[in-house]
């Protein structure tokens, strides 16, 4: 389908700098996923990928072609956005269609790709109705189909499931895994939900104010964290901090321990704290402590237990699993 290189680039509005250098590789079939916190370049980004934003410097290289200064229509892209951006006075067929018409394709071919499209996405019986007649998971199916009906060499989402309720957010994540596969297409994402960067991308890109933090799989991230940046973003609840004096460790600055790397026991323990509050959520249990050595500590515990608030108990670390820190917050191996 599309492979994608970023070489160094730039983005200014005045005297801010949104993307400080960026450089980046994607391969062909990778589903490559931008996280970050709000405000932290991803969206310009892929904005700048697409071509709707011009970069101040650098190159944007599709398919071994230099598409920096090359219009949006002409990249070879598709971009489903967040807010479906449908024709309300067309049809579901018209809607998907459209673009492919405008380009002046022959109407047969048209149908042909309209047809596979709808029929991959379970839009079949909808082809005739307006996006005022359909859900939001349907409508943003429908953005989803017409951008598969250009068969782009590479495909853009900008935060594609924000608009949706919980259960719609996960039935449509489902079937964005599984077109991927299908498709076999080079797809690049933006969100800021950690479970859709966790469970659709091949590899994670974490941006914080116009850099790159860390790149790799959702598991790299997760169990190396590059620094205590990553190490606090991804991950939920977030990974425990801890001053790395307060246990005794002189080489680093900071301890990281995870709240499902934490085991709580009423006898003994490492930690001594007082529970100050408990939710239970049926499959886990995430207690929040108040320790005189460590401060506030998250656990989370599988499946349900009986604590209560005010109550004392003792967490105990698992050793293997903790992270260190050094004086400029990143990862001591």
């Amino acid at each position: 389908m599309g492979s994608l290189q970023l070489k160094s680039i730039r983005k200014t509005y005045g005297t801010h700098d949104v993307l400080k250098g960026i450089d980046l590789d994607v391969k062909d079939g990778e589903f490559v996923i931008f996280v970050g916190p709000s405000g932290c370049g991803k969206s310009t980004l892929l904005r700048s990928i697409a071509g709707l934003e011009d970069v101040t410097s650098g190159s944007v290289i599709i398919n071994g072609r230099d598409e920096t200064l090359t219009p949006p229509a002409k990249r070879g892209i598709a971009m489903v956005f967040q807010s479906y951006a449908l024709y309300p006075h067309l049809t579901v067929k018209d809607n998907m269609g459209l673009g492919l018409k405008q380009a002046g394709m022959p109407k047969e071919e048209i149908e042909t790709r309209v047809t596979g499209a709808s029929s991959m996405l379970s839009l079949a019986p909808y082809l005739a109705r307006r996006p005022a007649e359909l859900s939001g998971g349907q409508r943003q199916r429908v953005a989803i189909g017409r951008a598969i009906v250009r068969e782009p060499e590479l495909f853009l989402f900008d935060e594609p499931l924000s608009n949706l309720d919980a259960a719609l957010r996960v039935q449509t994540r489902l079937e964005i895994a599984k077109l991927h596969r299908q498709l076999k297409a080079t797809m690049i994402y933006v969100t800021h939900d950690q479970v859709e960067a966790m469970t659709l991308a091949d590899k994670i890109v974490v941006l914080n104010a116009g850099s790159i933090e860390q790149i790799g799989s959702p598991m790299e991230l997760y169990n190396k964290p590059a620094n205590v940046f990553v190490a606090g973003f991804i991950g939920s609840p977030m990974m425990n901090f801890i001053a790395a004096d307060k246990l005794g460790d002189k080489e680093a600055k900071t301890i990281g321990i995870r709240p499902e790397h934490l085991t709580l026991s009423r006898d003994s323990g490492t930690w001594k704290a007082k529970i100050v509050h408990v939710e239970h959520l049926g499959a886990d249990t995430i207690v929040y402590l108040e320790s005189d050595q460590c401060g506030l500590l998250t656990a989370r515990l599988f499946g349900e237990h009986q604590y209560e608030p005010d109550e004392v108990v003792f967490a105990t670390p698992d050793q293997a699993r903790m992270h260190r820190f050094d004086g400029n917050d990143q990862a001591i191996r």
